[in-house]
């Protein structure tokens, strides 16, 4: 488990990286004297969508294992455009307002999608069941990753990659003294395995990196820098422990076996959905 853990967390950390500093390369973000085109994140904006796909027939699985069914084509379609809503609000002269009316239309027009598709393939059978995991699904995918191009748009690829390797050195650190040191529980009715000793390791890799990115990347003060590794260590063990509720409940260990070593594309992108909101947040105020 440890072994592939370490080689295809590398690769993913390699692949992940080297994208996102291709995408600011091209669209003049990646460094301060560069001149940035107005419509950035492009490669970010497809991969997002594109996670779409494999994160809804994950999550369609678990559902299906509580008696509920995902109409994946609607689903997978409504997600992808909730969770680029940043990317093409860029297209207009008020993205603000763009982007407002976007999100209420989309919502909106996804409760509808959701209600006709169960009327048309389903009819009356499982009817607030199955309306309530689609639109589950749409929101939980959708408009949670949506904040990590927010975060890529509005602060740079630097905060980005700071947010990113904060909430996943936490997964690290909290693994690495759990299994060294963990004897007390720390949600036993949810996830068995998390103890305190593994969350105080979390905090303490998680504002290691957090102040080195802070630091040599001129994106906060130090002291902010260190209060975002411990508050993104904490909410992101609650982030997954999110996620191990909806598996607990599927009575599934992870939501499929696609990255060795680490389950399925849920969980290795549970605590960074689950932290963006969060994220942009702090690095809203922290700028202001």
């Amino acid at each position: 488990m440890l072994k592939y853990r370490l080689i295809f967390g590398t690769l993913m950390i390699a692949a992940f990286l080297g994208l996102l500093i291709f995408d600011a390369w091209l669209d003049g973000s990646l460094l301060a004297d560069t001149e940035n085109l107005p419509i950035q994140a492009s490669i970010l904006a497809g991969l997002l969508a594109g996670l779409a796909i494999p994160a809804t027939f994950e999550l369609s699985h678990l559902l299906a294992n509580v008696g509920a069914k995902v109409f994946k084509p609607l689903t997978i379609i409504l997600t992808a455009l909730m969770a680029t809503n940043w990317y093409w609000a860029q297209f207009y002269t008020d993205p603000a307002q763009f982007q407002l009316y976007y999100l209420l239309f989309t919502s909106a027009f996804a409760v509808l999608g959701v209600f006709l598709y169960q009327g048309k393939w389903f009819g009356t059978s499982d009817v607030l069941k199955n309306c309530s995991a689609n639109l589950f699904c749409i929101f939980y995918l959708g408009l949670l990753s949506s904040f990590v191009l927010g975060i890529r748009i509005e602060f740079g690829v630097w905060a980005l990659l700071m947010f990113v390797f904060v909430v996943k050195s936490s997964d690290i650190g909290a693994y690495t003294a759990g299994k060294l040191f963990g004897k007390h529980k720390f949600a036993p009715r949810i996830s068995p395995g998390k103890t305190w000793e593994g969350l105080a390791g979390a905090i303490i890799f998680a504002a290691i990196v957090s102040f080195i990115f802070g630091y040599c990347c001129d994106i906060m003060a130090p002291w902010s820098a260190v209060l975002f590794g411990i508050v993104f260590a904490v909410c992101g063990q609650l982030a997954d422990l999110a996620e191990s509720m909806i598996k607990r409940d599927a009575q599934q260990k992870d939501s499929s076996a696609v990255v060795p070593g680490f389950g399925g594309v849920l969980d290795v992108i549970d605590s960074p959905l689950g932290t963006a909101p969060l994220a942009y947040a702090f690095l809203m105020f922290a700028s202001a």
